[in-house]
């Protein structure tokens, strides 16, 4: 009888690893087609004019500036909202909560939203916002909307961060008769600092580029002025990026593209943002 060669451990790694590195690679050279295709499109359009231009039916005339100040607005109020709840949820849920049956499922839920696509999100941000507390098509329906959305991240990393903090740290504390307060406070959150950071600058990485929830609690596709206060009407540059990509003339694709390298732009600036001050503080941690 033949005996059927079968494939050793190793060499299934190395298939394996030959099938990640060629996904990986398919992905990387889609995303810098796409990219470079953006570029092409959107990067002689962006000038200091496309900055301060309100927009138009005009495409050479037409700007981000409401865009910008909208988006402004909601990320400042939804960090406001998100990032004291968010934080503190996660320290008290990993330090103080009870790990009961009742402690276990309010987790499992909490993991699951963060995996709820954000449609749902603004569903809920319209019936509860808009028409139960009657703030209508405003900021700050959008910003609490937001808040929703991104809160389970920073909730979920917070933990995280948090239960990675060794506990021979916090029984030393304890040893020296520190309160418990007195090591989160002291020994807790020093040391989780930088990996909370990272979760609060993905989170609003991702609030930035929301589309969905917002078109769902009434956010405008065309404002023609400065959102002046949290219950006035406002845009967001993914919407007007949205609306632009939406329209047949040419112009107003160039400025969809040069929108989306702004876009780009603040997230990568966000990220590395995030990057130099984790570094920083691990830097002063340990020096």
């Amino acid at each position: 009888m033949n005996k059927k060669r079968l494939i050793g451990p190793q060499s299934q790694d190395k298939i394996f690893k030959l099938f990640a590195i060629g996904c990986t690679s398919i992905g990387l050279v889609v995303l810098m087609v796409l990219l470079a295709n953006i570029i092409t499109k959107g990067f002689g359009r962006i000038s200091w004019s496309f900055f301060t231009n309100l927009p138009s039916r005009h495409p050479q005339e037409s700007g981000i500036y409401t865009a910008l100040a909208g988006m402004t607005s909601l990320l400042v109020i939804t960090m406001a909202v998100a990032l004291p709840i968010g934080i503190l949820s996660g320290i008290y849920l990993q330090e103080y909560g009870n790990r009961n049956r009742f402690a276990r499922i309010i987790e499992v839920n909490i993991s699951n939203l963060a995996g709820v696509p954000s449609v749902i999100y603004g569903i809920l941000g319209l019936q509860v916002f808009v028409r139960v507390a009657g703030w209508g098509n405003s900021i700050l329906s959008g910003a609490f909307t937001l808040a929703l959305l991104i809160m389970p991240i920073i909730i979920v990393s917070t933990r995280e961060a948090v239960k990675a903090v060794p506990d021979s740290l916090r029984e030393a504390a304890f040893g020296l008769g520190a309160t418990k307060w007195q090591v989160i406070r002291k020994i807790v959150l020093p040391a989780s600092f930088g990996a909370i950071l990272t979760g609060v600058i993905l989170s609003v990485s991702r609030a930035i580029g929301e589309t969905a929830p917002l078109i769902v609690v009434g956010a405008l596709a065309y404002v023609p002025f400065i959102p002046e206060g949290p219950m006035d009407q406002y845009t967001s540059l993914p919407i007007q990026i949205f609306n632009w990509s939406s329209r047949p003339q040419q112009g107003f694709i160039a400025n969809a593209a040069a929108g989306i390298i702004v876009l780009l732009l603040f997230t990568f600036i966000l990220n590395g943002v995030a990057i130099y001050l984790r570094n920083r503080w691990y830097r002063k941690i340990s020096g």
